[in-house]
């Protein structure tokens, strides 16, 4: 049986999973409108990401034999004027669900729950590859975005991205 206290840290983080899906889809979509489908494209595997993070977390609770309770995922509320908001909006998140994770971290450290550390190991791992990635995509629009040939040049590769289904085993 988990602590009281990481497991409702857990459950929580469930359901910001998947309001960071959420989020990605609203940028995926702002992309599609502009055009850059692309970047939408890099965007929609970014939400089905966060959709199974949500989905690990929620296993690896049914797992230890805790029930897991959604809330409703609020509504995206970014607003868009330059192609780059949401990328720097999604660096800003990801840094923000690096804190949470260190949280439940944290908190499992606290009363010595190795189990929980051992798999949040890998979640601690993912949100420094998810930052960098945020961080990248920031670098390469700065230099490649302002000119038109660039943008579209970026906007292909982005294209190419694969999703790739995560490796936890709980």
């Amino acid at each position: 049986m988990l602590d009281k206290k990481v497991k409702e840290l857990i459950n929580d983080q469930i359901n910001k999973e998947f309001y960071s899906a959420y989020l990605y889809l609203d940028f995926a979509n702002y992309y599609y409108d502009q055009g850059l489908d692309g970047f939408a494209h890099w965007y929609d595997v970014q939400a089905q990401e966060e959709r199974d993070h949500a989905m690990l977390m929620r296993t690896y609770l049914q797992n230890n034999g805790e029930l897991v309770t959604f809330e409703a995922v609020a509504k995206p509320d970014k607003t868009y004027s330059s192609l780059d908001d949401p990328l720097k909006f999604s660096l800003e998140h990801e840094q923000y669900v690096t804190s949470l994770i260190n949280g439940i971290y944290k908190a499992a450290s606290d009363v010595n729950d190795y189990r929980t550390m051992q798999c949040f190991d890998w979640f601690v791992k993912e949100q420094g590859e998810e930052e960098k990635n945020a961080d990248d995509l920031i670098r390469k629009f700065k230099l490649f975005g302002a000119d038109p040939k660039g943008l579209y040049a970026l906007n292909q590769e982005l294209l190419g991205r694969v999703y790739a289904a995560p490796s936890l085993v709980l």
